[in-house]
C-alpha cells in the first residue's frame, strides 16, 4: 500500500495519464476503452459521463488497481491492455492505497459487521494510527448522513442506500489522493444525494484531493468539478474521449449530441412510449393484497420456550397490486421499502399482517405466496434485485436468459426480443459479472421478463442507466402494463414513476416499537 499522506499528515493529490490506454476484458470481442489519451492534474475534479457500456466503470477500476482480470504480476490472461495508464507516474496496482474506490454496487465493499468497523478497515490497512482512526470515523459517518448509527450498528441492517453511504465514509477515512466514484448516488433518495455530493465536497475542500466521478445526472455534480470527460463506446475506432472541457462549455456547445448519447443533461427527460389507457386507481383485477403489513429481514429468535419475533421496520402497511397498473414504492432510503417489496414478492415472510393472491394469480398454488414453492413462484411474481449480481446464475448472458424459460417448460420465443429492446445484443456471449453496471441490471430485468410473469417487482430498475436505456426500459414496461402485467417498482426515479403513471405508495422512516 502507497499512503496518500505526506510526512506531515497532508493529503498529496495524485495525478492520472493515459496514452492510447485500452482494455478488453477476458471472453469479450470488443474492447470496453479503446484508445484512451487523458491527463487529469494533481487536485483536478472531473466528472466522467458516457453511455451505459462506455467504459466508465472499467476506468476506474483500472486506476484503482483492482481491474480483476489481472494479477499482480502484470499478467492479464485473457485480458488484452493496451497502452499505459499511470497513477504518479506508476502503474496503478502498484499504487494501490492511493486511490479509494466507490463501486456501483456497495454490497461488495461492506466488509465487516459492525458500522465502525467497517468504516476504519481502510484506515487500519493503511496504518492509521489508532487514535486518528477513530476520529476519523465519526468525522466520515457524519460527513455522510450516518452519524446516528451506534458503532456496533449491524452492517447487516443497513437499506441498499445506506450501504453506499457507509461505503462512501470509509473512502473518505483513508484520505486517498484520489477519489473515485461509480454512481455514488445511485440508490439514495433526493435528500441523500444532496448530503453525499455535500459530503465528497467538504473532503475536497479538505484535502484537496483529486476527484473521478461517475455519474449519469450531471445536475448533480456539475458545479463541483472542473471539467467533464465524455467517453465512447471501446467499439469506436476513434479516440475513447469524445468530448472533454470545462462543464458550462461542454453543456452549452453540445447538449443536443450529448442527449443523443444517452447522457442526462440538466433538464433533458426522454420521450416514452405513451400508454394505452392508464387505469383508475382500483380497477384492474386484483392479484395482490397486503393488509396490516410488518416486514423485517430479521429471522425470529427463541429465548427458551419463548419465540421472539423481529422488529419490523414497517408496520401496517396495505397495498394492491392489480393487473395492469403501476404501484411505485418510494420514500427515504431505511424506510423499508425493499423489504416491504420482497414481502410482497413472497420471498420474505411477513412479520405479522399477511400478503395474499388472488384466484386469477395463484390458480391453485394457495393464497399465500411465501408458501409457494420456486416454479410456481417465478411464473407468477417475477423480482428484480437490487443488487443485479444476486440473481445470476450461469456464465453466459444468453444462458442467464435462458434459464427461466427452460426450466418453466414455456417457449423461448421472448429472448431475442428482450435482447434487442433492452440492448444486450452485444454481450450475448459473455460472461454476466464482466457487464457495466448498467448492462448488468438490464440483464437482471430481461431474464425476470424472460418467464413472463403476471406481477413483476422491479427494485431500482433505472439505476446507472444512461437516458436512451432509460427511455427503453420505462416504454417496454408501459407495453407490458397495457397488455395486463402488473408493475412493483422501488424507486427514487421520479420521472420514472411519472412515465409509468399509476398509484404511489410513500414510506415514511418511522421508528417502529416491537410488539
Amino acid at each position: 500500500m502507497v499512503p496518500s499522506q505526506d510526512a506531515g499528515g497532508a493529503v498529496r493529490p495524485a495525478a492520472v495519464s493515459a496514452r492510447g490506454w485500452g482494455w478488453r476484458h477476458a471472453g469479450r470481442s470488443r474492447p470496453a476503452v479503446h484508445a484512451l489519451d487523458l491527463d487529469i492534474a494533481p487536485g483536478e475534479r472531473v466528472l466522467l459521463l458516457g453511455p451505459s457500456g462506455a467504459g466508465k466503470s472499467t476506468l476506474l477500476h483500472a486506476l484503482a488497481g483492482v481491474l480483476g482480470d489481472i494479477n499482480d504480476d502484470g499478467e492479464s490472461g485473457d485480458a488484452d491492455e493496451s497502452g499505459s495508464l499511470l497513477v504518479d507516474g506508476a502503474v496503478p496496482r502498484a499504487q494501490r492505497g492511493r486511490a479509494g474506490l466507490m463501486q456501483q454496487d456497495p454490497e461488495t465493499q461492506v466488509v465487516l459487521s459492525r458500522v465502525g468497523d467497517d468504516v476504519a478497515f481502510g484506515a487500519e490497512n493503511l496504518a492509521v494510527p489508532r487514535d486518528a482512526i477513530w476520529a476519523r470515523v465519526h468525522e466520515a459517518l457524519a460527513d455522510v448522513g450516518l452519524a446516528h448509527l451506534p458503532l456496533d450498528h449491524p452492517t447487516s441492517a443497513l437499506s441498499g442506500g445506506q450501504k453506499q453511504r457507509l461505503a462512501l465514509a470509509g473512502i473518505l477515512a483513508m484520505r486517498p489522493g484520489l477519489i473515485l466514484l461509480d454512481e455514488p448516488t445511485a440508490n439514495l433518495d433526493p435528500d441523500g444525494v444532496l448530503e453525499v455530493r455535500d459530503a465528497v465536497a467538504r473532503c475536497l475542500d479538505k484535502t484537496g484531493a483529486t476527484l473521478v466521478v461517475v455519474e449519469h445526472r450531471v445536475s448533480v455534480w456539475k458545479d463541483l468539478v472542473d471539467r467533464i470527460v465524455v467517453l465512447q463506446p471501446g467499439s469506436s475506432s476513434e479516440s475513447a474521449v469524445l468530448l472533454d472541457g470545462p462543464p458550462d462549455r461542454v453543456l452549452r456547445e453540445a447538449r443536443t449530441m450529448l442527449a443523443a448519447a444517452g447522457v442526462w443533461v440538466p433538464g433533458y427527460v426522454p420521450a416514452t412510449r405513451t400508454r394505452d389507457l392508464v387505469p383508475a386507481p382500483g380497477t384492474g383485477n386484483l392479484l395482490l393484497a397486503a393488509e396490516q403489513l410488518a416486514v423485517s429481514r430479521e429471522r425470529p429468535r427463541r429465548k427458551g420456550f419463548r419465540r421472539i419475533p423481529p422488529v419490523p421496520v414497517q408496520d401496517g402497511v396495505a397495498a394492491q397490486v392489480r393487473a395492469g397498473q403501476a404501484l411505485a414504492v418510494t420514500g427515504p432510503n431505511g424506510a423499508g421499502k425493499s423489504t416491504f417489496a420482497l414481502t410482497l414478492a413472497g420471498l420474505l415472510e411477513p412479520v405479522s399482517g399477511k400478503v395474499s393472491a388472488s384466484l386469477d394469480l395463484s390458480q391453485g398454488a394457495g393464497i399465500d405466496p411465501y408458501k409457494w414453492k420456486a416454479e410456481q413462484l417465478i411464473s407468477r411474481v417475477g423480482t428484480v434485485f437490487q443488487e443485479p449480481e444476486h440473481q445470476f446464475v450461469t456464465g453466459k448472458v444468453l444462458d442467464e436468459l435462458l434459464f427461466g424459460p427452460r426450466h418453466l417448460g414455456h417457449g423461448e420465443e421472448r429472448v431475442d426480443e428482450l435482447l434487442e429492446r433492452l440492448r444486450l445484443t452485444h454481450v450475448v456471449d459473455a460472461n454476466p459479472y464482466t457487464l457495466s453496471g448498467g448492462e448488468k441490471r438490464r440483464l437482471s430485468v430481461a431474464t425476470v421478463l424472460a418467464a413472463s410473469p403476471q406481477v413483476l417487482v422491479l427494485d431500482e430498475p433505472t439505476f446507472g442507466q444512461d437516458a436512451n436505456t432509460w427511455a427503453e426500459l420505462a416504454s417496454f414496461l408501459s407495453e407490458l402494463l397495457d397488455a395486463g402485467t402488473a408493475v412493483v417498482s422501488v424507486t427514487h426515479d421520479a420521472e420514472f414513476t411519472a412515465a409509468l403513471g399509476g398509484v404511489e405508495l410513500r414510506m415514511a422512516a418511522a421508528e417502529v416499537v416491537a410488539p
